[in-house]
Formats: structure tokens, C-alpha cells, sequence
């Protein structure tokens, strides 16, 4: 197993003498690739994901709604969760199957993440050679391939570094917080706590990379207006909603989308008007806003006819862009008379944005820390002991956040 291309090239002629055969040594040469080649470093970007087809919708949806991290429908593991998430599953899977269908018949997510961790992990390679090679691993929260699948990929790749690195840049409990306790549960599961050397990418909301990957998206989708109307266009950063039940827990996500925001705006000069707004509200319980569907009507009333909605939460395409956004929000828009209405293209192959996920795993493995200092920190209403659990677990346990 430990044989290189320059010992086999330099025993050719040897074994050519004892009579070893050109396809046996071809075998030794491709077990010394494989070899060469065994990861070092794994990457798992964890996201929440999505149906790659519309008889995929109600799984997906059936783990949406039993995950107590984002819905809570009483206490945990109550009879509500147990019974209600199904019902609601199979209530919604009908309506939730039509946008799809008409998107394509499906979630682009899958894709996209996987050409950004090939794009990121080629670029490892050349920018942090002493922990390549580097793989990428996807790693969804309610479809496929999910966490338990992903952990079995990496024990037969034989990795043992690996960084869980969340594709939502802000932090909310809600997201990363339960990719986060899906991925210790997961690992307890199949006995695997051992397996894995962790550390763990929590956030990284005002990364230089990411702001300068958001402004070259809106500064190419401003120059489509002209020149007189191009600066009083109406930014609106759409980020996904949240319960109000968790921002007064104590969640970090209003703060967090907020920084990215005030970056990007002063990356890009600060010349347009702009708000952050709220999108993709479910169910009737309070959530954060102003919501997205209400602030564009709104807008129309007051005048405004050229806007364009930024979705500053997410890395790629997905059900929330390309159906709530480019249909439903568009279509309100030109009814209410705004003629300049439009959104900026998500991320996507973004060469800016894969560069900074790589500079982003490089600067994480430099530091060596295990997470980030705030992950440690409960949020402070948070009575759930998976949360405290799992942040113990990947290293994030401190002095200052054993009591909270």
C-alpha cells in the first residue's frame, strides 16, 4: 500500500526479469494511485436540500415538519409532533409537488452544491496542500443524501479529518443549529462518535468572499437599468423568515443576516436605497419581519416601480428563488404596476463565491480552531439539551457558555 510511482518505475525492469506480467503491473500502479490519492481532508456541506423530484416532495416534507429544531408543535417528542407533521405532510405534499413541477420537476440544490464542494475541493488542493487531498461531501438536513448516508461515504473513503461546514452563512438555530444536532445524533446512531476528527465552520456572514460574490451579482443586475435610474433602485435583501418564538430565544440569525447586508451594501458604495426583508413564512404563529410578500405591495403603492430582491441567505438556486420569488413575488410586482421589477441571480457557479469557500476551509484549518467562539454560547432562552450536547461534542464547550 505504500508503494509510489517512482518505486515502480524504478522496479520495471526487475519484475519484468522475474517474469511479472505489464497487467500485473498495471494493478500495483493503479494501487499505488489509489493510494496517492485517499483523502485527507473531508468537507461536508450541510444544507438544508431539497426534492430532486415531485414524488421525493412529501419525505422531504414529512422530515420538514418532524424536526423540532425548526417547527415545534408542543413539547418535544410530544403526541402533537408525533401525529400533526405527517398530517401536515401529506396535506401539503399536493401544493408543494405543483411548484415544483413547474420549476422543472425539481430542486436544483443537489446540483449546485456539489459543483461548488468539486470547484472548492480542486481549489484546496492548490492553496492548502498540506491538508490534501480534499473531498467535498453533501450532507441535507431532509433529502437526500442525507447525513447518515454521508457519514457511511466517509468511513469507506477511510477519512478521518473533516470539517462540517454549514452553506448557510448566517447562523440560526433553526438551520445550521439543526444540521448541527442531526449530524451528533447521527454519529451517536451508528456509533461512529470515534470515526472523525471534527471541527466545524458555523458561520462566516461578513466573509470578504461572500460580500464581494453578493456585490458582483447586484452591480451586473443594476447595469441592466439605465444610467438615470440605476442608482435609485429599490434593494431588497430577502432572507428566509424565522418564528418570532426563536428570535426571542435568543437566535443570532436578524443580527447576522443584518452584518451581511451592511457589508454588501458598503461594498458596493452604498448608492441604492434598501431594505432587509423576510420571506417564506408558514403557518400562523408570528413571524420575522417586514415579509417580503407584504413589503413589495407596499412599495408599488407608494410609487417605487424598479426594485430588485437579492436572496441574501442562500448560496444557490432553490424552491424560495425560483418559484416564491421569480413567480409568485414577480408576477404581484407587475400587477401592482412595477414595471423595473427583478432579482439578482443567486450564486450558484459563482466563481468569486466557490473561491471564498475554499479560502474560507483553508483559513478554518490554519487556525485550528474546533468551531467558532459563538457557537458556544446557547441562546439563552434554549432549554434543549440536544443543542448543549452537540456543541460540547464538536468542541465548542467554554467557561463562559457552561451556564447558558
Amino acid at each position: 500500500a505504500g508503494w509510489s510511482y517512482t518505486m515502480l518505475a524504478s522496479l520495471r525492469h526487475s519484475v519484468q526479469v522475474r517474469g511479472i506480467s505489464a497487467p500485473c503491473l498495471r494493478m500495483l500502479a493503479s494501487a499505488a494511485a489509489q493510494n496517492q490519492a485517499k483523502v485527507k481532508t473531508g468537507v461536508v456541506l450541510m444544507n438544508m436540500g431539497g426534492p430532486e423530484s415531485t414524488e421525493k416532495v412529501h419525505p422531504f416534507l414529512l422530515r420538514l415538519f418532524s424536526d423540532y429544531d425548526i417547527i415545534q408543535m408542543g413539547p418535544s417528542k410530544s403526541f402533537q409532533q408525533k401525529y400533526l407533521a405527517p398530517f401536515i405532510a401529506r396535506r401539503r405534499s399536493p401544493k408543494i409537488e405543483q411548484q415544483y413541477a413547474e420549476i422543472g420537476g425539481g430542486s436544483p440544490i443537489r446540483k449546485w452544491t456539489e459543483m461548488q464542494g468539486k470547484g472548492m475541493a480542486e481549489m484546496l488542493d492548490k492553496i492548502s496542500p498540506s491538508t490534501a487531498p480534499h473531498k467535498a461531501y453533501v450532507a441535507f438536513r431532509y433529502a437526500d443524501p442525507l447525513t447518515d448516508e454521508t457519514l457511511d461515504e466517509m468511513k469507506r473513503d477511510g477519512v478521518k479529518r473533516v470539517v462540517a461546514f454549514t452553506q448557510y452563512p448566517q447562523y440560526s438555530c433553526a438551520t445550521t443549529g439543526s444540521s448541527i444536532n442531526e449530524l451528533y445524533r447521527k454519529l451517536n446512531e451508528k456509533g461512529m462518535t470515534d470515526d472523525f476528527d471534527w471541527s466545524v465552520i458555523d458561520r462566516w456572514p461578513t466573509h470578504s468572499g461572500l460580500v464581494s460574490a453578493f456585490a458582483e451579482r447586484i452591480t451586473s443586475s443594476l447595469q441592466t437599468y439605465s444610467e438615470d435610474e440605476r442608482d435609485e433602485v429599490v434593494l431588497l435583501f430577502s432572507a428566509h423568515s424565522l418564528p418570532m418564538s426563536a428570535v426571542n430565544r435568543g437566535d443570532p440569525y436578524p443580527q447576522e443576516a443584518g452584518a451581511t447586508v451592511q457589508a454588501v451594501m458598503e461594498k458596493i458604495g452604498m448608492k441604492n436605497p434598501y431594505r432587509l426583508i423576510y420571506q417564506s413564512k408558514v403557518g400562523p404563529v408570528p413571524w420575522l419581519g417586514p415579509q417580503t410578500g407584504n413589503v413589495i405591495p407596499q412599495l408599488a403603492e407608494k410609487g417605487f416601480k424598479n426594485a430588485l430582491i437579492v436572496p441574501i441567505a442562500f448560496t444557490s438556486d432553490h424552491i424560495e428563488t425560483l418559484f416564491e420569488i421569480d413567480r409568485e413575488y414577480m408576477e404581484e410586482a407587475k400587477k401592482m404596476g412595477m414595471t423595473g421589477f427583478g432579482r439578482v441571480e443567486s450564486l450558484n457557479g459563482s466563481e468569486t463565491f466557490i473561491r471564498a469557500m475554499a479560502d474560507i476551509v483553508k483559513q478554518h484549518l490554519e487556525v485550528g480552531r474546533k468551531t467558532s467562539p459563538q457557537l458556544g454560547l446557547q441562546c439563552p432562552a434554549c432549554t434543549k439539551d440536544i443543542c448543549r450536547e452537540a456543541k460540547d461534542f464538536f468542541g465548542a464547550k467554554s467557561a463562559n457558555s457552561s451556564s447558558l
